[in-house]
């Protein structure tokens, strides 16, 4: 994600703050008649209810035309006098191996960045009917189970660091045909993919030569579909209770008990892979293959008590440590300067001795090589970073800890501490912090 670009609306001030929520335009049909609803229903309530809408574009540079519907996106915002932004994505790899799921991902996250950065918490798709019968045959083709079978939520919270944006689909229940004639009687312009005609693509294919035949067999299937769907996640909020229920000895917090864990596994597998499944959907975990879950079945019945595992799936590492099973996800940061009150007494680092540092240039971040030694606390010997995470359990995934360097010298350790000789209790001070983006 490289640029953005804003454009502010010619609004009149309101007495009082207007409620922001934001709306993903590709400026396809769908997102045109979303956009347009969308923009009369709050001009209608405007002085009930005031709401500032901000339009975004997700562009992600994989088709020719891609700079002429950004620009009709942006002039479809101002044409409707709400704010505007976007986000340039860069594949490097732009294969036909999964480029669709790829795409999915990053734009989801984009979209979330866009919220976070305007202070929206509630973001509008422009999911229909057709698209969630799509996503179930979908899934069907996957073999995937009732999680996988309930296609897209009406609504489902996306959290990214601190901040949780939801997610909602007010068209779900609109079919195609429906936003087809919703567009004709109010004569909306939109563009065109012209990957959509593209039936290499598994979903075009569905859309264009599968679900037609379907219809011609039995007519509604579209609709009938998107019921099952909609049945199947009711099945699936009950699935999730019963592994609330079957979980209270074995759930810790987003952690699984190993023994617990195995000793229903013996009593009933099926029950036991709800759980696992139930623990994975908690930390926003896509769905395994069934080989894949009789794989770690098997490490997981043959590992002994105080050894350690890994797991890769979905982009993180799953680690069974002191028979706990964790999920580890990569921790990015910088290491920032917090200003300490002078009349405080507090401990810090002297912010003269600091800012000198960063003037000349003395101040880095380095990774653990070995052998580093902090003292970080008063009247105790200086110790390896090897003890210290010993002395304070940190898992092993966790000790590759970001170290902060002043002048050559260690004066901090994320997750660790500061090291006390460079304390001082008076005068001007600053106090290092790892902060997570």
């Amino acid at each position: 994600m490289a640029n953005s670009r804003k454009s502010k609306p010619s609004l009149k001030a309101k007495a009082r703050a207007a409620k922001r929520i934001g709306l993903a335009i590709s400026g396809g049909l769908d997102s045109v008649v979303l956009l347009d609803t969308v923009c009369k229903a709050v001009q209608a309530n405007a002085a009930k209810e005031p709401v500032e809408i901000w339009v975004f574009h997700i562009h992600h540079g994989l088709q020719k035309p891609a700079d002429q519907w950004l620009e009709f996106c942006e002039k479809l915002a101002k044409k409707y006098q709400m704010h505007f932004d976007f986000r340039l994505l860069h594949f490097t790899d732009q294969s036909q191996a999964n480029i669709e799921a790829r795409a999915r991902a990053e734009r989801y996250d984009a979209l979330t960045d866009l919220c976070i950065d305007h202070g929206i918490e509630d973001l509008l798709l422009a999911h229909h009917q057709n698209d969630q019968a799509e996503t179930v045959l979908l899934q069907l083709l996957r073999g995937s189970g009732v999680a996988g079978l309930s296609g897209m939520p009406l609504n489902r919270a996306n959290a990214k660091d601190a901040n949780t944006v939801t997610l909602w689909r007010p068209l779900l229940n609109q079919s195609k045909t429906e936003l087809e004639a919703y567009a004709k009687e109010h004569k909306l312009k939109w563009v065109e993919d012209p990957s959509n005609q593209n039936t290499r693509y598994r979903r075009n294919a569905l859309r264009k030569d599968i679900i037609p035949r379907l219809e011609k067999i039995q007519p509604g299937v579209i609709a009938n579909l998107a019921r099952s769907a909609d049945l199947l996640a009711q099945s699936q909020v009950l699935l999730d209770r019963l592994a609330v229920q079957d979980g209270k000895k074995i759930l810790q917090t987003n952690q699984l008990k190993l023994v617990p864990l195995l000793t229903l596994a013996r009593a009933d597998k099926p029950v036991a892979n709800n759980l696992l499944r139930y623990w994975l959907k908690i930390n926003d975990l896509a769905m395994p293959s069934l080989e894949r879950l009789e794989s770690w079945w098997k490490d997981l019945m043959s590992v002994k008590p105080d050894s350690n595992l890994e797991w890769q799936h979905d982009g993180v590492s799953i680690y069974l440590w002191r028979g706990i099973l964790q999920v580890a996800r990569s921790k990015v940061g910088q290491w920032v300067f917090q200003d300490l009150p002078t009349k405080g007494r507090s401990f810090g680092l002297p912010a003269d001795w600091v800012k000198q540092a960063q003037a000349r240039g003395l101040i880095e971040e380095r990774l653990r090589q070995g052998a580093e030694k902090i003292q970080i606390k008063p009247n105790t010997p200086r110790k390896t970073l090897k003890n210290l995470f010993q002395e304070s359990d940190t898992p092993p995934w966790e000790r590759q800890a970001p170290l902060l360097y002043i002048n050559d010298q260690l004066v901090a350790v994320a997750g660790v501490g500061v090291s006390y000789p460079h304390l001082i209790s008076d005068g001007k001070r600053v106090l290092p912090c790892w902060q997570l983006f």
